[in-house]
């Protein structure tokens, strides 16, 4: 049975790792994402769960940001879970009126995902970010007769004992997550999945035209990418990586010569992992797979 750090028992990332990992393993939850990420680079647990792009409101910056200058942990597994939104709190305190609510709390791409019913209902309230959306159910909990609401899952709900006032508020259907679980040791399953692989490109610079020519050692050999994505490297003003899904496995003959192309130009190549991706949206809505960790 292996030990599982994710965000408070609740939040999307505690549905999204039963969906995927069943309840046979050991869920560790933790308040905030850096303690989720130390507590497996220290060995304490032996996967992190993290949110890591949201359909409405792309790459969650911070965790990718964690996942390249912090921790030095592969990516094993990907896959996507529905975001579903509610607003959480107590009937009986809102009685249906939302002219009573003076704050709402949750996390900043949860609030996001609702700017619509915010507008339209709560314009009035004053918005509080927290670090996850089980905290901010958590905070609503315990100030009651306040008017304070929050944003987050049915399952924080039914964690603290409160009431969804409002199901599935936020402002598209079409609102994903994609999650990863990393940690040390590959996972398997009988699941059919795809294989992806995650890198950091780091160009030259004194090489003029160098992404167009990274780009080409991808395009001649037809290999697709799903995503390049450009962040600061934090070391000076200007300087980028590209942050790279390939749709491919280390294992194929094409990847490895693409990347000795690449380093060739003179670029830094970093392998983030090479891994199951269980990324599309039909998968995501069937019944938990229990992932093999």
């Amino acid at each position: 049975m292996a030990r599982i750090a994710l965000l408070p028992a609740g939040s999307v990332s505690h549905e999204a790792a039963v969906h995927l990992l069943g309840d046979k393993h050991e869920l560790v939850h933790y308040k905030l994402i850096s303690d989720v990420f130390t507590s497996t680079a220290n060995g304490d647990t032996d996967y992190s769960v993290i949110p890591i792009e949201n359909t409405i409101e792309g790459s969650v910056n911070l965790h990718m940001d964690w996942l390249v200058h912090e921790v030095d942990l592969p990516i094993q597994a990907e896959w996507v879970y529905p975001s579903i939104q509610n607003i959480v709190g107590r009937k009986q305190e809102i009685q249906g009126d939302w002219t009573t609510v003076k704050r709402v709390l949750s996390h900043p791409v949860a609030m996001a995902q609702c700017t619509q019913f915010l507008r339209k209902y709560l314009p009035h309230a004053e918005q509080e970010h927290v670090s996850s959306t089980s905290e901010a159910i958590r905070m609503v909990k315990n100030h009651s007769e306040e008017g304070w609401v929050a944003i987050g899952t049915r399952l924080g709900a039914a964690t603290h004992q409160l009431d969804v006032l409002e199901p599935n508020v936020t402002d598209h259907d079409n609102n994903f997550t994609r999650f990863i679980l990393v940690g040390q040791s590959p996972v398997t399953s009988a699941v059919e999945s795809a294989a992806k692989t995650t890198m950091l490109v780091t160009l030259p610079e004194d090489f003029p035209g160098a992404l167009h020519q990274v780009l080409a050692a991808f395009s001649w050999r037809r290999i697709n990418l799903s995503r390049i994505e450009s962040r600061p490297t934090k070391r000076q003003l200007g300087s980028y990586y590209f942050y790279i899904d390939v749709e491919l496995s280390l294992d194929s003959i094409l990847l490895p010569s693409a990347i000795e192309e690449i380093e060739a130009l003179g670029c830094q190549v970093r392998v983030l992992g090479s891994y199951p991706s269980y990324s599309s949206k039909s998968w995501a809505l069937e019944q938990p797979h229990n992932l093999e960790v």
